[in-house]
């Protein structure tokens, strides 16, 4: 038997019950865990052999965000996880300053009873988020089995992500000066992968930045989909996005360091100016007063963290960036 306490239960766990050494570890510092009645609060507690360990699973809690009946697009939905179409414009997580109208206040009211709680909170399981301007898919879980699951995925980076854009400029493997900013190489098929570690800007924590020596690691893939403008020099280009890594604002900010920053991105791009002639006066304003960035999660595939079953998941762009799309090419 495991020396430590923790690895001991959470080698002792039925088939079954999901409970992660994490949630084991709180359980015990919540005085959730006894032996003959005496109860132990610390995880490095040493089990004897023919001890008798109960631990208690407290009811889960409400959380304290309140259900709202907000419209939510549901692609896909069974006992253990929900698959959403987020719109622009939507937070996922309530935070101060957004504290209703986000999407886990979507899904309290949309899942109802059908949660039973992560880490003992009757709550989605959020395990990966999209910023609030930025359209399409997210995975949710509404149990802790699925919520493990998928957070082990997103931690190994076996999850497969993909992102339409539209981006200023043309970030082609054939532009001579993309191949002189570290971190950027060229792949088959004209692919640019930028890597580069991401980390919290100095001066404004708003922003996310691409640093040598610290921050954490990120790769970016971007390949052209469509160019706007003179073909010798593209306006604007619609470009599709892989995650291999996860990090905040990650392809925003990978964008913007290799001078390639999203059309409406404010924290990251602002506006360009746009050679008179290059687009129609329909694609010019479209693309100067387009209100957000021009960011959609359009594919989102996993493993299914219960059935074990590859699943794939397809949004097409939103009205707005489809709209964009199609002045550029008038």
């Amino acid at each position: 038997m495991p020396k430590r306490l923790d690895k001991a239960l959470a080698q002792a766990v039925p088939e079954g019950v999901t409970l992660s050494r994490a949630r084991i570890q709180a359980l015990i510092e919540a005085g959730q865990v006894s032996c003959e009645g005496e109860i132990e609060r610390s995880i490095k507690a040493r089990p004897e052999v023919g001890q008798v360990w109960q631990l208690v699973l407290p009811v889960a809690i409400e959380i304290e965000a309140l259900p709202e009946n907000i419209p939510i697009e549901v692609v896909f939905e069974d006992e253990h996880l929900i698959v959403v179409n987020k719109p622009a414009g939507m937070v996922v997580h309530p935070a101060p300053g957004s504290e209703t109208g986000t999407l886990v206040n979507a899904l309290l009211y949309h899942c109802g009873d059908s949660l039973s709680g992560i880490g003992g909170v009757k709550r989605p399981g959020i395990v990966h988020r999209i910023d609030k301007d930025t359209s399409g898919l997210l995975v949710v879980a509404k149990s802790d089995a699925a919520h493990q699951g998928l957070a082990a995925q997103f931690a190994d980076h076996s999850m497969e992500r993909e992102y339409q854009a539209v981006c200023w400029g043309l970030p082609s493997a054939m532009d001579p000066r993309l191949a002189g900013i570290n971190g950027v190489r060229f792949e088959p098929g004209n692919v640019v992968r930028i890597s580069g570690n991401i980390a919290r800007h100095k001066t404004d924590r708003k922003r996310m930045c691409v640093v040598q020596d610290a921050g954490k690691h990120a790769i970016t893939r971007v390949r052209v989909e469509q160019a706007f403008g003179p073909s010798e020099k593209p306006v604007a280009a619609l470009v599709r996005c892989w995650l291999e890594t996860g990090r905040t604002h990650q392809i925003r900010a990978h964008m913007s360091y290799v001078g390639h920053a999203l059309v409406g991105d404010q924290t990251y791009g602002g506006r360009r100016a746009i050679p008179k002639g290059a687009l129609s006066d329909e694609g010019s304003e479209a693309l100067r007063d387009f209100p957000r960035q021009a960011l959609h999660a359009a594919t989102l595939g996993f493993v299914h963290p219960v059935t074990g079953e590859s699943i794939r998941f397809k949004a097409e762009l939103p009205e707005d960036m489809a709209r964009l799309i199609l002045f550029l090419n008038t």
